[in-house]
């Protein structure tokens, strides 16, 4: 478990220690809570809306409930609509499919960045800009 300091530290942030950051393995215990406070909780160049998406999309890529449950549960904190985290969980979907496709078959990778390159410079000349929120 984690030193006095952490302990009290995650109470006073969390509320409670959660019974699986007790499990976090005591050379470890303190720098993983401080890389889940820095990086989930913590000011950084994501918003924290940003940064529960992605953890939905990685979540349902790992299919790991713990994780999806968890990361849904930020999302909803940080205003993310049931309809916005189920088109996350389709894009982390068709980029599962997507990648399986070019791994299965082998694409050759310099071959497909040269191609992508080519789509965006061709989305870019037709004006074509990601939407603003």
């Amino acid at each position: 478990m984690a030193t006095q300091q952490t302990v009290q530290e995650i109470e006073e942030t969390l509320g409670q220690v959660p019974g699986w950051m007790q499990l976090l393995a005591e050379p470890a215990s303190d720098h993983s809570w401080g890389i889940f406070r820095d990086l989930l909780l913590g000011e950084t160049e994501l918003t924290p809306r940003e940064k529960a998406l992605v953890g939905v999309s990685a979540a349902a890529a790992m299919n790991c409930q713990y994780c999806s449950y968890f990361h849904k549960e930020e999302a909803r904190f940080a205003g993310v609509s049931e309809a916005e985290l189920a088109e996350t969980i389709n894009v982390a979907g068709v980029t599962e499919y997507f990648s399986t496709v070019l791994h299965g078959n082998e694409y050759e990778h310099d071959t497909f960045v040269t191609e992508t390159d080519e789509v965006f410079d061709h989305l870019r000349e037709q004006g074509m800009a990601p939407a603003d929120d």
